[in-house]
């Protein structure tokens, strides 16, 4: 055989043998799909819910007007720090305090009236001591001269004479005794009109001590919006009165946040937090739940349910105040907080990315023909084909394998996997795109390069 038909015989072959690689690798690259994969792997878990608000001291109060006036003299200023039972500020007292000084007048008076009417009461008794003595005495005399008279001992006249003097006696004691009973009332009076006048003191004082404004605990003047030479009212029914100043007590302060409505049933009492504030970046404070409020908030008002008299769809949130541990001495209230709430955690667990979680109805995972519809031994029951099954897809012989997964608590990135995968199975974490259309048992080509902006963006 010549030489030029060898060579084209072995190109021949050649070319047959590059036909069959390259169609023998095109149909392994048929339907294969790019993916990103991570690996399950056991770690410590812990699940967050982030809420913003304020800071707040846990004990605040506004000092507002308890009387009509003219503030005379402010004794703080903004920013002051204060002792329990130190005068802040004072009213015009002029008229209250002449009320009390006549009043307490008055209640001298009373005081010396209800001495002299004792005395007055001492004295009748006695009177009334000497009657009783007399009308004894009158009534002796009386009863020997019915003996003496009967016996024709004494004339007429001296027996008329020792009847008069034994009435005339009778007659005195029932004076003597009136006059007791006169003097008791007059005691009584004098009495009742002291009682009366200390609580007309009583009145006039408490309306002087209210021009006098204390401190009602140790802390410091938070809001001071009153001046010197202003005039201040107390409220009336639904008119609030003047607030002359907010004391607040910074030796606890709290972290007053917003909790959604969708995470406030994980939040409970005692757990630990990590606040942040805005004013001192780069700094951690730590906290643990003190109160949780029970009534819902609506996202845009900050009203409370309870008080809204209409329904409302919107967002709601729930109020949750942290207590700080180590709060800074240089903290204000009002300043915008972050708080990080540990609600749960769980150590050495199975764990996965969250991205990696997907649903698939029931439809979905139902076997296929060569066609790519259902066989015929599926489960033909409508409700039961749209039952939708939670999982994750993972590699196995390079296909992806649908296995349905029971979660347990989120992480920031990763869950909890609490049955279904193992440590160390490879998961397909993306792209997004790619786990919201594959298919059980698609042909996988593991790719965990940076993905592309526009697989990201799709």
């Amino acid at each position: 055989m010549k030489t030029w038909k060898k060579v084209l015989i072995g190109v021949g072959v050649a070319v047959a043998l590059a036909i069959i690689v390259a169609v023998t690798v095109y149909q392994s690259r048929k339907n294969l799909v790019t993916v990103q994969t991570g690996k399950a792997q056991k770690q410590n878990l812990s699940a967050i819910v982030s809420a913003s608000g304020e800071i707040k001291p846990k004990t605040y109060v506004n000092l507002g007007a308890n009387a009509f006036g003219k503030i005379v003299k402010l004794h703080v200023k903004e920013g002051d720090r204060v002792k329990k039972g130190q005068v802040v500020a004072q009213l015009e007292n002029v008229q209250s305090s002449a009320d009390v000084n006549a009043t307490k007048a008055s209640v001298q008076a009373a005081q010396t009236d209800f001495v002299a009417a004792e005395a007055g009461l001492e004295t009748s008794r006695a009177d009334l001591n000497r009657a009783k003595s007399d009308a004894d005495h009158a009534r002796l005399d009386w009863e020997r001269a019915q003996g003496l008279y009967k016996d024709a001992l004494i004339a007429k006249q001296d027996y008329d004479t020792k009847k008069a003097a034994w009435e005339s006696a009778e007659a005195g004691l029932a004076q003597a005794q009136a006059r007791v009973d006169q003097a008791k009332a007059q005691k009584d009076s004098a009495q009742k009109h002291i009682s009366q006048n200390q609580a007309n003191l009583a009145r006039v004082s408490d309306v002087l001590q209210k021009t006098i404004y204390e401190s009602p605990f140790d802390g410091v003047i938070t809001n001071l919006p009153v001046r010197e030479g202003e005039t201040v009212v107390m409220g009336i029914q639904n008119s609030p009165g003047s607030t002359l100043m907010t004391i607040a007590d910074m030796s606890v302060i709290t972290a007053e946040v917003k909790v959604d409505e969708t995470d406030i049933v994980n939040v409970q009492i005692g757990q630990a937090a990590e606040v942040t504030i805005d004013a001192i970046p780069r700094k951690i404070f730590h906290g643990r739940v003190s109160e949780i409020g029970d009534n819902a908030m609506v996202r845009s008002t900050g009203v409370s349910t309870s008080q809204s008299t209409s329904t409302s769809e919107e967002a709601k949130d729930f109020k949750v105040v942290v207590t700080l541990t180590d709060p800074p001495s240089d903290l204000r209230p009002g300043l915008s907080t972050t708080a990080k709430i540990t609600t749960a955690t769980r150590n050495n667990v199975v764990s996965i990315p969250i991205q990696a979680l997907t649903v698939r109805t029931q439809a979905d995972l139902a076997p296929k023909d060569g066609k790519g519809a259902v066989q015929a031994a599926a489960p033909v029951d409508a409700a039961k084909q749209k039952e939708e099954i939670q999982g994750v897809f993972v590699i196995r012989n390079k296909k992806a394998e649908f296995v349905p997964v029971e979660t347990g608590i989120s992480g920031t990135t990763d869950i909890e996997v609490i049955k279904g995968v193992h440590e160390g199975d490879e998961i397909i974490t993306g792209s997004y795109k790619v786990l919201r259309t594959l298919k059980p048992g698609t042909n996988v080509k593991i790719d965990n390069s940076a993905p592309k902006k526009e697989e990201e963006s799709s």
